[in-house]
């Protein structure tokens, strides 16, 4: 594999090359999604391998990284990338029960699911994220899926926070959900769900998918939350109903929360104002006047 962005040679007859899958082009002409790849290396990465060498079309659109496990890539990394301009991002690994890691396909699975809830939670489209199985042996898929996958972002638009002028609303609420990523509540979740709904806990209670689901939400939701109020209490203090306001939430949601980041440390009331606390990010209280 010369070339990392896997572009296949031009077709010089009709016999010697494989005709590209057929896919609707988009209306929305000139503009060409920059697509971010991370590809499995025992699967994925060889079958865009074979894809070029079987001389299958497709887009150039794609920028490949090559992970040795597709549960290597983090949901942080991905929101990363889309704060960086990424305009869609892949993630492809091995067929489930092939993984040459045993099971890092299936974290890859939970990881995908909770990323896309942060990127919906953020006011991203979780269509910008795809993920896929394919094999050493899948080189035709590998071109369909990237064919299907470049209109789908095509057919999106512009990510609103690539653009030079980016949707700061936007741009912010996907840090929020960028750091949301990192709480251990969800990184534990994400590695213990499958035990936990196959197993079951330490008192061989299996819990369904439904209240992982819901565990999901609301860790999320609040982490979420939590990070909005220390992005806006960064630089200026804030009453309750003023970050409420900010958010979209109600007071008593962010006074919930405050409550939760004065006990960790991370905000503190900085004065009363007409009866109303204010509060600041305790990392900014010494800059605020």
């Amino acid at each position: 594999m010369t070339d990392e962005t896997k572009e296949a040679p031009e077709k010089e007859t009709k016999d010697d090359a494989k005709t590209p899958p057929k896919v609707e082009v988009s209306e929305k002409k000139g503009f060409e999604p920059v697509i971010v790849g991370f590809l499995c290396n025992w699967c994925s990465y060889a079958g865009a391998d074979l894809c070029g060498v079987s001389r299958y079309q497709y887009p150039t659109n794609i920028r490949v990284v090559r992970v040795m496990c597709s549960t290597r890539v983090d949901p942080f990394i991905i929101l990363e990338m889309f704060i960086q301009g990424a305009d869609g991002i892949l993630v492809g690994g091995c067929h489930l029960g092939d993984c040459h890691y045993i099971s890092g396909n299936y974290h890859t699975m939970n990881k995908m699911k909770l990323t896309k809830k942060l990127l919906e939670i953020s006011g991203l489209d979780p269509e910008r994220l795809r993920l896929e199985w394919i094999s050493a042996s899948e080189g035709e898929k590998f071109s369909q899926v990237i064919t299907e996958f470049t209109e789908t972002v095509r057919q999106l638009g512009p990510s609103p926070i690539r653009s030079t002028n980016p949707d700061i609303d936007l741009l912010e609420a996907t840090f929020a959900a960028q750091n949301a990523s990192t709480d251990f509540r969800l990184r534990a979740l994400v590695g213990r769900e499958r035990m936990l709904t196959e197993q079951g806990n330490v008192y061989n209670e299996k819990i369904s998918e439904e209240k992982i689901a819901e565990l999901y939400d609301k860790i999320i939701m609040d982490e979420f939350i939590r990070h909005r109020i220390l992005q806006i209490t960064k630089n200026r203090p804030l009453s309750v109903k003023d970050i409420a306001k900010i958010i979209g939430q109600s007071p008593k949601t962010v006074l919930t929360q405050i409550v939760t980041l004065k006990d960790r440390g991370l905000i503190t009331l900085h004065r009363i104002d007409s009866k109303s606390p204010l509060f600041v990010n305790t990392k900014a209280e010494t800059e605020v006047v």
